[in-house]
């Protein structure tokens, strides 16, 4: 897949997490062939005010290349002047961020707020591609809810106003994460436009990846959720679609290994305090489904240093 003149890795890509998709863990999954990685969400005020913990959700690396910073915000001044601030960094490619259903970002109107309100959304797209010197695409939800399904008129309204590309996670704000991705939407929007459409949605292993690519036609899909304690995710996917192999799921001794190798990015990103408190998260996930998993959840949550925390997980290894 091609944006603009930028050309993806692979047509597998990491999604923006909030929380999750931090340099550390970005330059992990392209070194498991993730074609294109994006940013943690960025607010376009906080960057233009200035703020210093915003900036530092910008630290970026030739590790990671290429990769994309998304911004959220509904006021079309406030996202051009983020653009344009954008300018100076090195990530190839603006992403706007149109699908976002949480409470605290959906209440100022962004996000997928941005759903009800297609015209703004068009403002918006303009406003930045005005400014920006980088491809500038949007990533959109189906709707606001089942009611107001309208990803296809927007995704023309938007490519109108310019975007380059537009990623479609196959559900409403309303449905957050839960029930089913409908796929058939996306198809539509993929149909309905001429630039590239990335999908996204209930991809968690390789033959629902090849599923999601055949029945919609997509240009690329967009891996989230399926990547926590699974960087593996983005090689065996990949392995699947040039060659039909599925490779075996890491061992135990992989994945604790991975865990560590991950621990060790984090606290050379953050220092040690800052990383064993970001890094509970996914050592629960990289254990989890290993014997005696829970106990040394607790033990990790309760240790002070990395040497705690990997004397832990060497103990964990042994019991597999």
């Amino acid at each position: 897949m091609k944006v603009k003149d930028i050309e993806f890795l692979s047509p597998v890509v990491l999604a923006p997490l909030a929380g999750i998709t931090d340099l550390p863990f970005r330059r992990i999954c392209r070194s498991f062939g993730a074609g294109m990685v994006t940013s943690e969400m960025v607010s376009a005020k906080a960057l233009v005010h200035g703020n210093e913990a915003t900036r530092r959700l910008l630290r970026t690396d030739n590790g990671e290349r290429p990769s994309v910073v998304q911004i959220f915000g509904s006021c079309p001044e406030t996202m051009a002047q983020a653009a344009e601030i954008l300018n100076n960094s090195p990530f190839e490619i603006l992403d706007i961020n149109m699908g976002c259903p949480a409470p605290k970002i959906v209440k100022n109107g962004d996000g997928s707020a941005l759903m009800r309100d297609p015209a703004l959304a068009g403002r918006i797209v303009r406003a930045v591609k005005a400014v920006s010197h980088k491809p500038v695409t949007c990533k959109i939800r189906l709707g606001w809810d089942g009611t107001s399904i309208n990803c296809v008129e927007y995704a023309k309204i938007i490519e109108d106003a310019g975007a380059d590309a537009i990623a479609v996670h196959g559900r409403t704000r309303s449905q957050m994460y839960a029930g089913l991705a409908d796929w058939s939407w996306i198809k539509k929007v993929k149909e309905a436009v001429s630039v590239p459409v990335t999908g996204n949605g209930d991809v968690a292993n390789p033959e629902q990846a090849k599923k999601l690519m055949e029945e919609t036609g997509v240009d690329a899909l967009m891996i989230g959720r399926a990547t926590y304690g699974d960087p593996w995710i983005f090689k065996h996917i990949t392995t699947y679609l040039a060659t039909g192999e599925l490779l075996p799921a890491p061992t135990p001794s992989e994945k604790i290994a991975m865990s560590l190798h991950h621990a060790k990015m984090a606290v050379e990103h953050d220092g040690e305090k800052v990383a064993l408190r970001e890094m509970r998260k996914h050592f629960s996930w990289y254990v989890k489904g290993l014997r005696e998993a829970t106990e040394a959840k607790v033990a990790i949550n309760k240790a002070e240093s990395f040497n705690q925390v990997e004397e832990i997980l060497r103990e964990l290894e042994v019991k597999q």
